[in-house]
């Protein structure tokens, strides 16, 4: 994998603004000086974006992926990172950012108000729990108290699929959603199977992913609406999936990160 120097900018949030990207400026190229590539996403993301903050990001699958088009698009000066608010991201609101990169399922509800790269990875939605605690089938599921991220296709799929017997508790960040799980304040957390594994692996044993559910996650670089960029960024993920990068780049992070093979964790029929 080609490598560039780097550019991270520090750490900020980037304002909701009221009105939906739909009605943000289209068909910009580039949010800043023509030869940064500007990233959003929301951290942390392990495996993903090795580091808390922008201005200490060190790797990571999609962090690799945001230096490979930096420099496939001609962008000299490299990749500068901003954090965002996830459900603000979805919704469209969030701005300043060429494109973001932030494990976001494509969506026809989501494409309404964002454009989507082609897709770049897939996932489905994996059980997170306290070491020791066995959710062997659906109707041991419906009886846990769920925690889930918001704006999510997790919250989704529990409020129109699972149907669980308690309301779930919703958290603006996966970080508040793990800590009720450590505290026993929930029983266990929905999120894509690939990021509950790596909050297992870092758990040292406190957590395990038992279990998860068929979705066809399929993820997507986010653009404003009409962006002039999404057929170029199309043209180079297609690449980099046909020269072996995205193999390679989720080979370097994504394998050491799960501990194990998604594929092996256990399919819960709903």
């Amino acid at each position: 994998m080609r490598k560039l120097v780097v550019t991270v900018a520090a750490a900020l949030t980037l304002a909701v603004l009221a009105a939906p990207a739909a009605g943000a400026p289209s068909g910009d190229d580039g949010f800043e000086e023509e030869g940064v590539l500007t990233v959003g996403t929301n951290l942390p993301a392990p495996g993903f974006w090795t580091g808390d903050d922008p201005d200490d990001i060190s790797g990571g699958f999609e962090y690799g992926i945001a230096l490979e088009l930096a420099e496939r698009l001609g962008r000299d000066d490299g990749v500068n990172v901003v954090n965002v608010s996830f459900d603000a991201l979805v919704a469209g609101n969030a701005k300043g950012f060429d494109i973001a990169l932030s494990q976001v399922t494509i969506t026809k509800e989501r494409k309404e108000v964002v454009d989507f790269s082609t897709s770049y990875f897939s996932s489905d939605q994996g059980i997170l729990v306290q070491s020791g605690t066995a959710v062997p089938d659906a109707e041991t599921a419906k009886g846990l108290q769920w925690g889930v991220q918001s704006a999510t296709t997790a919250q989704t799929f529990l409020g129109d699929e699972l149907e669980p017997d308690d309301e779930p508790q919703v958290y603006q960040e996966t970080t508040q959603a793990f800590a009720a799980l450590q505290a026993g304040q929930i029983d266990a957390v929905l999120l894509d199977t690939t990021i509950v594994l790596g909050q297992a692996t870092a758990s040292a044993g406190e957590f395990e992913v038992v279990g998860q559910f068929k979705t066809g996650e399929k993820y997507g670089a986010v653009l404003a609406k009409d962006s002039d960029l999404r057929k170029k960024v199309n043209k180079q993920l297609k690449a980099m999936k046909a020269d072996g990068t995205l193999d390679a780049l989720a080979e370097e992070f994504l394998t050491p990160e799960f501990g194990k093979d998604p594929a092996d964790v256990p399919y819960i029929e709903v």
